[in-house]
């Protein structure tokens, strides 16, 4: 497929006007949309590019049911706090749920008591919580932005990494690096990773893989090309057979997409589902409902530009004949 160029408006909801809310995750759970952002607060910690300012330290669910972009959003109120998981310190970034035998497992990112990165888990009788909170991580678990993709065979994958305050850069082949390395502008970029989860869902089952993004020549995207080279925020889904891996570019603020035959990859770059939004980047997921597919993300126009007060919106997202997505105007 060549990189659809055609970029459309569409209308765009804003889904809690009375908080902000960002990072989305959503998945249909017995006929309605459940929402699980991350909540951005007013720390006072000063911005960097680290993302000390992104001092998150609770989660809240909120649901849709029936039209999406005029329904009622039901929110559940607070459903897992910082202070209740027994390994974390702070910064509550992103998380993401799925459904297995009737439970539901929240996954999410912490700072440990040394300030690493890792990944929780935490667990509800229902979507909407509140969740409680396994004892450790996930072994082995590091970095942020984890998304959890349920094929149709009934494997779950949890796809996840971010750069800079997402500690990414400090690892290669699963191991910690005695200082972070970012590669040369010519050399592969730094790879999300994927790994299948254990049976029980509380750990990975095998050792997470780099993800391969292939440009239009079939050559691994390089660390220089920031207009399409994987940043953070990794979501997985399915159309017409195809997987669609896709991400965000971080500091040029495009969330872009790339396509493959596994959930493994390796996936070739296709273009770009949404411009840059106002605030320094976004974060988002697809999501199919009532017949048509969705896109949540997020952006700090109601803030009036504050990166770390971000607001969740939804709007339409369309495909053309071949299955290229069409590109959305972010400003709009």
């Amino acid at each position: 497929m060549e990189k659809n160029n055609k970029v459309i408006k569409c209308a765009k909801r804003y889904l809690v006007p009375g908080d902000y809310m960002a990072d989305p995750s959503v998945h249909v759970f017995d006929g309605k949309l459940y929402i699980y952002p991350s909540h951005d607060w007013e720390s006072g910690i000063p911005e960097d590019d680290w993302g000390s300012h992104f001092d998150m330290k609770d989660y809240h669910v909120f649901s849709i049911e029936g039209d999406v972009m005029s329904g009622e959003v039901k929110d559940y109120g607070v459903v897992l706090d910082v202070k209740d998981v027994p390994w974390a310190k702070r910064q509550m970034w992103d998380c993401d749920c799925q459904e297995k035998d009737g439970k539901y497992y929240m996954y999410f990112p912490a700072k440990d008591k040394t300030d690493i990165f890792r990944i929780g888990v935490a667990i509800s009788d229902t979507p909407y919580g509140p969740f409680k909170p396994q004892p450790d991580p996930i072994r082995g678990s590091y970095s942020i932005d984890q998304a959890v993709f349920k094929d149709d065979d009934g494997a779950y994958y949890i796809y996840f990494g971010g750069l800079w305050g997402g500690q990414l850069q400090r690892y290669k082949d699963n191991s910690a690096l005695e200082s972070a390395e970012f590669p040369a502008d010519d050399q592969p970029e730094i790879p999300p990773r994927v790994a299948r989860l254990s049976e029980d869902m509380l750990q990975f089952a095998e050792a997470p893989r780099p993800i391969i993004i292939l440009d239009e020549n079939g050559e691994v995207l390089k660390a220089g090309d920031h207009d399409r080279r994987f940043f953070e925020a990794s979501w997985m889904h399915k159309h017409n057979g195809k997987y669609y891996f896709s991400y965000s570019t971080g500091d040029t603020h495009y969330l872009c997409y790339a396509i493959g035959d596994s959930p493994y990859g390796p996936f070739t770059y296709q273009g770009e589902i949404l411009t840059p939004v106002i605030g320094w980047t976004t974060h988002h997921c697809i999501v199919d409902y009532n017949g048509k597919t969705y896109l949540f993300h997020h952006d700090s126009a109601p803030s009036g530009g504050r990166t770390w007060l971000r607001s969740l919106k939804v709007c339409e997202l369309t495909y053309d004949d071949e299955g290229r997505i069409n590109t959305i105007e972010g400003m709009d």
